[in-house]
């Protein structure tokens, strides 16, 4: 080893969610930490989360709310630092918060808070922080890690892989942990862009740009999952909250069912109102439930765009009603990771500990945070698998 090599027990590489948590447990137990930021940014993604306010975790977390190869990987960790051990970091720091809906809490004021108050961590544990550091290589020679950046050299003899994923390149994303983990011989499970709007044909596109700006409450489904929120249609096809939670179960070729009126049997609303007023256009008696312009556009996509109640047989009225409940789309793509939240796929979980996030083939190697095949749905559960797989690796790095 050259005397110039700068030593450290512990360097963590990205200066995100799970990075800021691991290097902060790890310095509580007098670990000599630097965390090792490529941009001039930390926690540049807490910053902008949950609308600057940061959805930083849910009352309610389990594996169900995850997808993963291994569905039971991320167990151990989330059971061992739970929603309540990070509220107890937020109050801690006198920070204000309040639950949105669904479980969901968020700061009252802004995402700064909770940066400021990982970073306040991170001092206390005396954790180093450096920006604008990239690796340029990275080695190991018997059990040290050996990193050359800016014509410096730095060891250590636990390195953690925190960069994240694809998601959102103009904060920073790149591919550096999925090459790390090639460059040591791991596995990875093909990458999607997820929580993330979705692309209709171009032959729909012309159609359905007609909606665009409209809002529905909705259910959502995608093969077995369903999802209870509003749907946005924009210029090129679906966003919105159950739309995107959709988008995290979805493959290429794969069809999403619109439940459009939740709340309702449809057809023995309709076949009542058809008894009690015969001259009622369709499309006006939706008006009522749905926006007018959604109206006119289903009832013209249906085929029944000038038609009254009475000109419509019942058979007729059922299978439109069906429609309305499973209303069948089967989207292009999704937008891509320039809008996506999250990616989904990463290192596959079989290379690692669920206990402690090391690689079971390169002692002293772990990956924590989003670099993980562990993608949770929206709603705070991806920042929890952030602190609970950073808080994992921290306890023993």
């Amino acid at each position: 080893m050259g005397e110039n090599v700068k030593v450290y027990d512990v360097i963590v590489i990205g200066g995100g969610a799970a990075g800021l948590m691991c290097a902060l447990q790890a310095g509580h137990r007098n670990r000599k930490v630097l965390i090792l930021e490529h941009t001039q940014k930390i926690g540049a993604k807490i910053l902008i989360s949950g609308g600057g306010r940061c959805n930083f975790t849910n009352l309610s977390v389990s594996s169900a709310q995850y997808v993963s190869q291994n569905s039971h990987f991320c167990k151990s960790a989330l059971s061992r630092f739970q929603p309540s051990d990070f509220i107890h970091f937020v109050k801690k720091h006198k920070i204000k918060f309040h639950e949105k809906k669904l479980g969901q809490l968020f700061c009252d004021h802004r995402a700064q808070d909770i940066l400021n108050m990982l970073i306040a961590e991170c001092e206390q544990a005396n954790v180093e922080i450096k920006r604008g550091y990239t690796a340029k290589s990275i080695s190991k020679i018997n059990a040290q890690f050996h990193l050359k950046i800016h014509q410096e050299e730095y060891a250590c003899s636990s390195l953690v892989i925190a960069t994240g994923g694809l998601s959102i390149p103009k904060l920073g994303a790149t591919a550096f942990g999925y090459e790390v983990a090639k460059q040591f011989g791991l596995k990875r499970v093909p990458t999607r862009a997820a929580l993330d709007g979705f692309i209709l044909n171009p032959s729909e596109i012309d159609f359905f740009s007609t909606l665009s700006g409209i809002s529905l409450d909705c259910v959502v489904s995608c093969h077995k999952e369903k999802f209870r929120e509003n749907i946005l249609f924009t210029h090129r096809g679906l966003s919105g909250p159950a739309a995107l939670q959709a988008s995290l179960y979805w493959n290429p070729g794969d069809s999403i069912k619109i439940d459009l009126l939740p709340n309702l049997n449809s057809y023995a609303w309709l076949l009542k109102n058809k008894k009690e007023k015969l001259r009622l256009e369709i499309k006006n008696l939706l008006s009522k439930v749905w926006p007018e312009r959604f109206a006119e556009f289903f009832c013209a996509h249906q085929g029944l765009t000038h038609k009254t109640l009475q000109e419509i047989k019942d058979r007729e009225l059922e299978a439109f009603s069906k429609n309305i409940h499973a209303w069948t789309l089967r989207p292009l793509e999704t937008v891509g990771y320039s809008k996506a939240e999250v990616t989904r796929g990463g290192i596959d979980t079989d290379e690692l500990s669920s206990k402690t996030m090391e690689a079971k083939k390169v002692p002293g190697l772990y990956f924590i945070g989003e670099v993980v095949d562990v993608t949770g749905q929206l709603g705070g559960y991806n920042f929890q698998w952030a602190w609970a797989s950073g808080w994992a690796a921290g306890q023993v790095v």
